[in-house]
C-alpha cells in the first residue's frame, strides 16, 4: 500500500526521487537488472513513468507533478519494493548496449558481456564485419543478442534459438520492432536439435550458466525470471556442455564460438583441461566469456 504522507507531502520530482532512494534502501532491494545501486534505480524508475528522457535528469528536478503522476510513481515505488520485481518487468523494457528491448517475465532480463564484444564487431578476432555471412545466438531469450548480431555483421542472416515458445514470442515482437525479420529467422529448438545441415560463421550463446547452489541463494528479483533461464545443473555447465560437444559440426571451417559462463572459468578449465580458452576482455574482467575457433574445438 502507498504511503499516505508521501502522498500528501511530495510534489516535485526531486521530492519523489529521494523518497525512492530512501524506500529502496529501507526494503533491502537488490540491483542487478541493469542498474547496481538505488539512486540509478529510482532515477530510471521516476524518468520512466514520467515519460521523460531517460538519459536528462537535471532540467526536471524540481518540477512540480500533477497528483496522477505522483499516484503513478508512488505505485511504481510500491511495487518494485513490495514485490520485489526487476526494473525491467515494470516498465517491459530492458537496455542492452544503447538498444532498447522489450521484456517481460516470460524472458530473462537481457544482460550479457557479449552485448559489448558486439559493439566492437569482435574484433580482432573477426577482421572484417562484413565477412559474417551466417550466425546463430543459442538460448536467445528475447532475441536480444541476435538482434545486435544482425545490426554488427550486415550481411549476416543470423537463426535466433530457444526452446521456450514464450521467449520465442518475445523474441518475435523484438525482431519485429527492429524491422529484421528477413534477416533475423526465430526457430524453436532444443539447442542445436531443429539444426541439422546448418551451419555457421559465427555462434554466440549466453547460455544458463548458475550453479545449484547459487541458484539456492538467488536473491528475490531473480526468482520472477524463467528458472530455465538461470540454472544449469550442480556446475552450472551442463548446457555449455551440449555446446562444446556440438558445436563443431555446426561451424563452418573458419567458425568462432563465443560464450558466456558467468563466474565458472576455473570450473570449466578443470573440466576441459585440454581446450585452448581464449579469454575475451569485457568491462567486468577476462573471465566471462570465452571464445574458440572451429578447429580447437573437440570433434
Amino acid at each position: 500500500m502507498s504511503d499516505p504522507a508521501a502522498r500528501d507531502e511530495l510534489f516535485t520530482v526531486r521530492d519523489h526521487l529521494r523518497y525512492a532512494v530512501s524506500r529502496f534502501t529501507a526494503a533491502g532491494l537488490f540491483f542487478g537488472h541493469g542498474s547496481d545501486n538505488a539512486w540509478d534505480e529510482a532515477a530510471y524508475l521516476t524518468l520512466h513513468t514520467l515519460n521523460l528522457p531517460l538519459d536528462r535528469l537535471e532540467p526536471f528536478l524540481d518540477a512540480r507533478l500533477l497528483p496522477q503522476e505522483r499516484d503513478a510513481l508512488l505505485d511504481i515505488y510500491r511495487r518494485r519494493c513490495e514485490d520485489r520485481l526487476p526494473a525491467a518487468y515494470l516498465t517491459s523494457e530492458a537496455w542492452l548496449a544503447g538498444h532498447r528491448f522489450y521484456v517481460d517475465e516470460r524472458v530473462i532480463v537481457p544482460r550479457s558481456f557479449i552485448a559489448e564484444l558486439l559493439q566492437e564487431h569482435l574484433a580482432p578476432w573477426v577482421d572484417d564485419p562484413w565477412s559474417i555471412q551466417t550466425a546463430l545466438d543459442l538460448c536467445t531469450g528475447s532475441g536480444c543478442l541476435a538482434i545486435l548480431t544482425a545490426l554488427a555483421f550486415p550481411e549476416a542472416r543470423v537463426d535466433a534459438v530457444d526452446v521456450s515458445p514464450e521467449a520465442i514470442s518475445v523474441a518475435e515482437r523484438n525482431v519485429a520492432e527492429y524491422g529484421l525479420h528477413d534477416r533475423v529467422e526465430i526457430i524453436r529448438s532444443d539447442a542445436f536439435s531443429k539444426l541439422q545441415g546448418r551451419r555457421y560463421d559465427l555462434i554466440i550463446s549466453n547460455p544458463p550458466y548458475v550453479n545449484a547452489d547459487s541458484v539456492a541463494a538467488l536473491p528475490p528479483e531473480y526468482l520472477h525470471e524463467p528458472v530455465m533461464a538461470l540454472g544449469s545443473g550442480k556446475d552450472g555447465l551442463d548446457f555449455t556442455r551440449i555446446i562444446l560437444r556440438e558445436a563443431k559440426r555446426h561451424l563452418t571451417d573458419d567458425g568462432l564460438l563465443v560464450v558466456e559462463i558467468g563466474h565458472n572459468r576455473a570450473e570449466l578449465e578443470a573440466t576441459y583441461p585440454a581446450l585452448p580458452f581464449t579469454w575475451l576482455d569485457t568491462t567486468a574482467g577476462d573471465e566471462f566469456v570465452f571464445l574458440l575457433r572451429a578447429s580447437e574445438l573437440p570433434e
